[in-house]
């Protein structure tokens, strides 16, 4: 009779037997450390906030961005430079209960009018919205310096053009809009019960008043997105396809 061979095991060996979890562990810790560093890197050096894409392209291949960006946020929070998401992009901001320090002994920069107050309001929370809609909201017309000037601060762009009649142009903000007040997206605008609390709106406003749910980016389905041919019908690029220079 053959006796058959038969390894004896121990209780306890199997805690003790190779395994290297550990090590995989620990090389995606050091993966994300390092993307980490590289995310830190890429959006320390640009001026402009770094849109997630950008990120993706240049981090080691198979790292989730979103889950760096976030580490790195939470790394930053109680720093006095945040990481902020600003729309699908990233930057470092000052942190906002020390703005006050850096502006002390800065000149306003931007001081708009309560006209370009009241139109930037309403192409904020109406967008995309016309000239004429705005005109219709305000119940008063609209300057063309008005609009100029919120264009010229870069906290709004033409969207696209409606498809009505005359094939009006569109307004909205932008993500320098975004920026500048501290939103992540269009959608963190204070709602009414918000503006009420703080004090922006008064206590006789009329009881049908209601504060439309801003809107993203994406054009709707009676916009068309704006053209080269758009672009120089409005005087923003020359014939040839060139930016037109301002005469003074």
């Amino acid at each position: 009779m053959t006796e058959t061979s038969q390894t004896s095991r121990e209780p306890g060996d199997d805690a003790v037997l190779p395994d290297d979890t550990e090590g995989q562990v620990g090389m995606n810790e050091a993966v994300l450390h390092e993307a980490e560093r590289i995310a830190e890197a890429l959006v320390f050096a640009s001026a402009e906030p770094v849109t997630e894409s950008f990120l993706a392209d240049r981090l080691p291949k198979g790292v989730d961005v979103r889950t760096v960006m976030a580490g790195l946020k939470a790394r930053y929070a109680t720093r006095g430079v945040n990481l902020v998401q600003v729309a699908d992009c990233w930057a470092f901001r000052t942190a906002a209960d020390l703005t006050f320090q850096l502006r002390r002994d800065e000149s306003e920069v931007r001081k708009l009018s309560r006209a370009a107050l009241e139109v930037l309001a309403i192409i904020a929370y109406h967008q995309p919205v016309t000239r004429a809609e705005i005109e219709d909201i305000r119940g008063v017309q609209t300057s063309k310096g008005t609009l100029d000037v919120l264009l010229e601060s870069g906290w709004v762009r033409f969207r696209g053009r409606r498809r009505t009649p005359g094939r009006p142009v569109t307004f909205g903000t932008t993500r320098d809009f975004l920026d500048h007040f501290g939103l992540e997206e269009i959608r963190d605008l204070p709602g009414l019960e918000e503006l009420k609390g703080a004090g922006l709106l008064s206590g006789r406003i009329p009881p049908s008043l209601s504060i439309p749910a801003p809107r993203d980016d994406d054009l709707t389905e009676d916009e068309d997105p704006i053209t080269q041919l758009d672009l120089e019908e409005l005087g923003l690029l020359t014939p040839g396809g060139e930016e037109a220079e301002e005469h003074t």
